[in-house]
């Protein structure tokens, strides 16, 4: 099963803007759309949704056809649920009128999910009587995350649904997301322009600018692929896939093994032998020619050299491969001229423990 989405859609003809894309994705985890604001993000999931009526293409949920040369259906006919920016909640219902508003109007052979499925992952026992203008950011976005899920959708679409809260309740949504990408078989679309929030969800990332689709692949690839550019500035950085093995209850550490050696992070209260995703920033990681001693840094791995790449005036980015896993490091180019960093050269890498995300 795939999605396969493809076409146009030129606003006016006075309009400067354009928008093209040809995806075909699977239908499993999370893709997350990447770009700038203004680059066609939340216009191309509008084209998906059947919200944009010159949109001329080819929207295809598995063997489910939403628009083509022939055929375009209505929003309420597309199997989709669709979670905006700010919630889109009806004032006029509580939070369990909200729910049963998708609930009731999906027919029971359809149903995917239950109702004690939504309310248990998403903690909304104690909200279902309380009105949606008593609700926090927060709060109204798990509530329409609710009411997505329950239309058992074959597709599911987020719109930069954390844009608006802070930072500590966005922290707080990230692990319902994941275990709505991990727990249920609905593939989810989810536009974002921070790119560590696409490197904390995301399988799969597609790369927009100006209304095209300028790269799309795996997501630990394109992170630390020298081009399109992702693996450059002060976001750059890779996704690692791990495995929890000890832990270190006196020390509050726990120990990740992952195809290239072992980290120690901090505890995150993961169960022994459970897969871990962790974000290494390019500045967490630094260099060295030979492993240190007396050090505070718990993480100094043999790494080799893939490639140095220009950053900023002042630093380059290295590319290395730890086993299968590359990693990157963001270093002045005077320290690169000084180690005299070049391919398949052998250092030492070192990431402090506190520094892994």
């Amino acid at each position: 099963m795939s999605l396969k989405l493809q076409g146009t859609l030129q606003r006016s003809k006075a309009s400067d803007f354009r928008l093209a894309f040809d995806l075909d994705l699977p239908a499993t985890g999370l893709t997350a759309i990447c770009g700038p604001s203004g680059c066609g993000k939340t216009t191309l999931l509008r084209c998906v949704a059947g919200l944009e009526s010159d949109f001329q293409g080819t929207v295809r949920v598995g063997p489910c056809v939403w628009q083509d040369a022939v055929t375009t259906l209505h929003l309420h006919q597309r199997a989709l649920g669709y979670v905006f920016q700010s919630g889109e909640l009806f004032a006029h219902l509580n939070v369990a009128g909200n729910l049963r508003f998708a609930w009731d109007r999906t027919p029971v052979d359809r149903r995917r999910v239950t109702w004690d499925e939504v309310v248990e992952l998403l903690g909304l026992a104690a909200l279902l009587e309380r009105g949606t203008g008593t609700l926090s950011g927060g709060e109204r976005q798990r509530v329409a995350l609710g009411r997505a899920l329950l239309k058992s959708p074959d597709l599911l679409v987020l719109d930069e649904p954390l844009t608006a809260l802070d930072r500590s309740t966005r922290r707080a949504i990230y692990p319902l997301l994941e275990r709505l990408r991990d727990e249920f078989a609905i593939p989810i679309l989810y536009v974002t322009h921070v790119v560590d929030e696409a490197a904390r969800l995301a399988d799969r990332l597609v790369l927009m600018e100006n209304g095209q689709v300028t790269n799309q692949g795996p997501l630990v690839e394109l992170l630390t692929a020298p081009e399109p550019g992702l693996a450059h500035g002060e976001d750059a950085g890779a996704v690692v896939t791990a495995t929890v093995g000890q832990i270190d209850d006196e020390f509050h550490l726990a120990s990740l093994e992952f195809a290239g050696g072992q980290l120690l992070v901090s505890d995150r209260g993961l169960a022994k032998g459970a897969k871990a995703r962790v974000r290494i920033h390019a500045r967490d990681v630094s260099l060295a020619l030979a492993p240190s001693a007396g050090t505070s840094i718990l993480n100094i791995l043999p790494a080799e050299v893939i490639d140095v790449l220009p950053d900023d005036q002042a630093r380059v980015v290295v590319r290395l491969r730890i086993g299968e896993t590359i990693l990157l490091a963001s270093v002045t180019g005077r320290s690169a001229q000084t180690l005299e960093l070049k391919p398949g050269k052998s250092v030492w890498a070192q990431i402090k423990s506190v520094a892994i995300l």
